[in-house]
């Protein structure tokens, strides 16, 4: 059985949800017994359901302002995993961002020397207030142990592999650079949207994302900016984008088929964030050939060709990608010793 734990586990765009869903789903199809363990702030008590394949354990989380992700009855939940580890060929622990998922990798150890575990970080680096600044400082220790008990550590791109080994040395000869893929269904749609009237970010809408250069771009370029996805920042973004009387749309999580029609239509994909560890947004719309327009970071972990283009920011207009199919053999490989 491959248990996967995770802070979220909700139909969204992009973010670590996706990347757990689209793998979850896939080993569920080849016929592998596969089961996600994910934090739920709107829980009072676990709660168990089946989706396409998976069987997917919500546990009750504390999440202020969708952070954290503090898991409550944390004796039911030791007791839970120790169940679980039993059946459990490996464990596959994403995000060194949430108190959940850093708490069951160093449990899962304590609880089962013996068993496989990877640890995806999803890494930024920091976290992305004055606060969480602050309280990344002790927690580096934290995810220092859990990085310490995984036999291996996955990174989603070499300049995420590189910051690992910088701030986690003992993640040195166990650090292996798998690129996150994208949906099959990304390369039957082609760009269509030269002559388009909007630009398009799709995914959460957070502080750290700096969507307000986007608002900013979008008015200098004579475009509307669409944005798809939710998030704790959406109704200050909205705010803003009204006192800068700029043309935003905002849309929560769309269909599959309707959110690949509208980034096929955009003029541009943009994603102004300089935290991110793999954008799933950008790889999607540059699989299209939808010209991206994003930050020198985002670029690099893309391994992709830039050029400069307006406030800081650079235009990427190709990059090798992967589908899911071509990298599930890979993420299978790290649960073999």
């Amino acid at each position: 059985m491959i248990l996967l734990v995770t802070p979220r586990y909700y139909p969204d765009v992009g973010g670590v949800e996706y990347v757990v869903k689209s793998t979850a789903e896939r080993f569920a199809a080849l016929g592998h017994e596969t089961t996600v363990v994910t934090g739920d702030p709107k829980a009072d008590k676990p709660l168990e359901e089946e989706i396409n394949g998976v069987q997917v354990i919500r546990w009750p989380t504390w999440a202020p302002g969708g952070a954290y992700h503090i898991p409550k009855k944390r004796d039911q939940l030791r007791n839970l995993l120790q169940r679980l580890l039993n059946d459990a060929d490996a464990v596959h622990i994403h995000s060194a961002h949430a108190v959940l998922t850093v708490w069951a990798a160093v449990a899962a150890r304590r609880i089962n020397p013996g068993v496989r575990i990877v640890f995806t970080l999803h890494y930024h680096g920091t976290g992305h207030s004055a606060l969480r600044r602050l309280l990344w400082i002790p927690w580096r220790r934290y995810v220092a142990g859990a990085v310490e008990a995984a036999d291996a550590i996955h990174a989603v791109s070499p300049r995420e592999a590189e910051l690992l080994k910088s701030h986690y040395p003992q993640s040195r000869g166990k650090t292996v650079v798998i690129p996150n893929g994208v949906e099959e269904n990304v390369f039957s749609h082609r760009w269509r949207g030269a002559d388009s009237d909007y630009m398009m970010y799709a995914g959460r809408v957070e502080k750290y994302k700096r969507l307000e250069v986007a608002v900013e771009l979008a008015r200098k370029l004579g475009l509307r900016l669409l944005v798809v996805g939710r998030g704790a920042h959406r109704e200050k973004l909205r705010r803003y984008a009204r006192r800068r009387r700029a043309a935003v749309e905002f849309l929560d999580p769309q269909p599959r088929p309707d959110y690949l029609r509208l980034l096929a239509g955009a003029r541009y994909a943009v994603n102004p964030s300089r935290h991110e560890a793999y954008s799933i947004f950008a790889a999607e719309a540059l699989a299209m050939g939808v010209p991206t327009i994003t930050t020198p970071e985002v670029a690099k972990n893309l391994v992709a060709e830039q050029t400069p283009f307006r406030y800081g920011l650079v235009l990427v207009t190709r990059a090798m990608i992967s589908t899911w199919e071509a990298v599930i053999p890979k993420y299978l490989s790290l649960y073999r010793p």
